[in-house]
């Protein structure tokens, strides 16, 4: 049986005015917009001839601010920073590909070193490899992984954890040995505490730390939308093809990493990225105010 939709207590354009409103300056004598406050200027301005507190709290309850990182994410997609072309560079390499400006994914991930207790039995007539069910723990490390899809390209960071100062050597990594005469490096990552340029100050000195951010434009996806970073695709590709197998030392795993890596830049594997600004949209309609039409 189905359900009979709800109907909208509050049109587009009542929605854009209530926005509007608490994106104004509250009522002096207040230090803030509450419920009742935002109720009364609506019913003043006779946006609304009556609203319950409850229909404003739920309808600026909508995440705004996911849709908006989203948004940035997917035009950065979009849009190619070196060509201005829409779409395109993304299925292969940037015709007009220069040094002065680059889109780099960061994502990062860990892994458990674990040791063989018995060697393997090797494999034979009607028998695969087998191993034995235990093994010793080795500890764990992090892969910082860095995908340029303009260029078609990933290098993969391996450390022992996954620190703030971790991060701000990948990222100095990524300026000073990967991208040295790059003006400007688009940077889309997660939004995690330990991602910013507050990492970089407190791993090096302040003009070497301003220096590094000059040249970082930071893109975050939103909370719940991480997929929207290309390197977390890279990042499931190199778990499935690389990482399945038990590793005992952080020096095996860099051995096994480093030749995934060269193997698929070397074939130029590049993300088919088809989610769009426009998809993004329809999808995700019912959290946009719906402006009337005239």
């Amino acid at each position: 049986m189905q359900k009979n939709r709800v109907a909208r207590k509050l049109d587009g354009t009542q929605e854009a005015h209530l926005v509007a409103l608490t994106c104004s300056a509250p009522p002096q004598g207040f230090a803030r917009w509450t419920l009742r406050l935002l109720r009364e200027r609506l019913i003043e301005m006779e946006v609304a001839d009556s609203i319950a507190p409850e229909t404003i709290r739920q309808t600026l309850k909508k995440p705004t601010q996911t849709l908006a990182e989203a948004d940035v994410v997917l035009a950065t997609w979009a849009r190619c920073p070196l060509c201005g072309s829409n779409g395109g560079c993304f299925g292969g390499l940037c015709p007009t590909l220069q040094s002065n400006a680059s889109v780099v994914c960061l994502d990062e991930g860990a892994k458990q070193l674990l040791g063989e207790v018995r060697e393997p039995l090797p494999c034979e007539p009607g028998q695969p490899l087998r191993f034995d069910s235990e093994y010793q723990r080795h500890g764990t490390c992090a892969l910082f992984l860095l995908f340029e899809p303009l260029a078609v390209q990933r290098f993969v960071q391996i450390k022992a954890r996954r620190t703030a100062l971790d991060y701000a050597h990948t990222v100095k990594w990524m300026c000073d040995h990967l991208y040295p005469h790059v003006e400007k490096i688009v940077l889309v990552q997660d939004n995690l505490n330990t991602y910013g340029a507050h990492s970089l100050y407190q791993a090096f000195a302040p003009p070497e730390a301003r220096h590094l951010c000059e040249r970082i434009k930071w893109h975050f996806t939103p909370n719940h939308a991480s997929w929207l970073n290309m390197a977390e695709l890279e990042l499931s590709v190199l778990a499935r093809q690389c990482l399945q197998e038990r590793m005992e030392s952080q020096q095996n795993l860099a051995r096994q990493v480093q030749a995934w890596q060269d193997r698929r830049n070397h074939t130029a594997s590049r993300v088919n990225w088809h989610f769009t600004t426009q998809d993004a949209r329809n999808k995700l309609k019912r959290l946009y105010p719906q402006l009337l039409r005239g």
